[in-house]
């Protein structure tokens, strides 16, 4: 076998042979190092995962929710928001039907646990079909509309419940009431934010589009400030019968940071006076947490933890919009009051 390190006559090793030595000492000293980075950076990998996953298993237990999930999500919905009311906001016709109709579907599969039956593709389908009315024709002729399509829906469960059984044990009259609180809720409700975006502004006020942005930064403000007062200091619970979760400590700090953001969103959005955040923050916080706990009472009414599973960290669509919707509706009051004083 030929030696790799050439050799001077006495078995000295030649310049040349000394360099390749090194060269593949060196390089085994280099795959040795190597290898023993790499077992550490493995090791230090696993390691970091396992304390994140304890972290966050830890935050989900305490909060009730896959924050990651929740973020994530957070961040796409409020993504798609912004360039529908600041590209064109017709877009937001589509987004608010998509939403809307999908948490309408949840809501209507979600009553099935009680034996309710509501039809759920009609009722998405009647959902879908208001909110360009309400976009362009207004909440009058929207809430023709979706009586129209209660009436329709009634029909459909009469026929299907008295003559076919559809849904073995389902009552017609709870079903009935089902499906007209379904409509009002989701749909008509739901309804106010689309047309609040199609309302024109004027030289003394914005128009709607710009209020829709503003309640809605306001609403992420509360929940923001309730998860991170609540989490921090959170120790008397709010309404133990229906969210455990929720503290009084939590609703403190939604507050403070709701109220904060309603005057910022009031001056550099609304362009009214900083005053008026005073009133804005403390309407929204108190009906945004109205909202959260409503819908947290009706899932304990059906017997249900989440609407769905369909959004990470937050259950389902209606989970998400529980305290937008009827925020919507109160900042269309709000607008059309503010509206008479200019």
């Amino acid at each position: 076998m030929t030696d790799p390190h050439p050799k001077e006559p006495g078995g000295k090793l030649t310049p040349t042979g000394q360099f390749q030595a090194q060269l593949r000492a060196a390089r085994a000293d280099f795959d040795r190092n190597l290898e023993k980075a790499r077992s550490d950076f493995d090791r230090n990998l696993e390691n970091a995962k396992a304390q994140f996953e304890q972290a966050s298993d830890q935050l989900q237990k305490r909060t009730g929710r896959n924050i990651i999930g929740a973020v994530v999500m957070g961040l796409v919905l409020g993504g798609l928001v912004l360039v529908s009311l600041l590209v064109d906001k017709q877009f937001f016709i589509l987004f608010g039907a998509v939403l809307l109709g999908i948490s309408s579907f949840e809501l209507a599969t979600a009553m099935q646990h009680r034996l309710w039956y509501v039809p759920r593709y009609i009722s998405a389908a009647v959902t879908v079909a208001v909110m360009p009315v309400a976009y362009y024709q207004g909440m009058i002729v929207a809430t023709v509309a979706i009586i129209g399509g209660l009436a329709v829906i009634l029909l459909w469960q009469i026929v299907r419940l008295s003559l076919r059984g559809h849904m073995p044990g389902a009552k017609l009259g709870g079903s009935l009431a089902a499906s007209a609180f379904s409509l009002s809720y989701v749909t008509w409700l739901g309804a106010f934010t689309v047309a609040l975006v199609a309302q024109p502004g004027s030289a003394n006020q914005q128009s709607g589009q710009w209020w829709v942005l503003a309640f809605l930064i306001v609403v992420v403000s509360v929940d923001i400030g309730a998860y991170a007062s609540g989490l921090k200091f959170g120790k008397h619970p709010l309404a133990p019968k229906i969210s455990p979760k929720k503290t009084w400590e939590g609703f403190a700090g939604a507050g403070v940071v709701s109220t904060l953001a309603a005057i910022l969103v009031s001056t550099l959005i609304l362009h009214e006076q900083w005053w008026f955040g005073l009133f804005l923050g403390p309407i929204l916080l108190t009906v945004a947490t109205w909202g959260d706990l409503g819908e947290s009472h009706l899932k304990r009414v059906i017997g249900i933890k989440d609407m769905s599973n369909w959004l990470a960290g937050h259950g389902g669509f209606l989970d998400r919009l529980d305290s937008i919707i009827p925020s919507g509706f109160f900042m269309f009051v709000l607008y059309f009051i503010v509206a008479s004083f200019h």
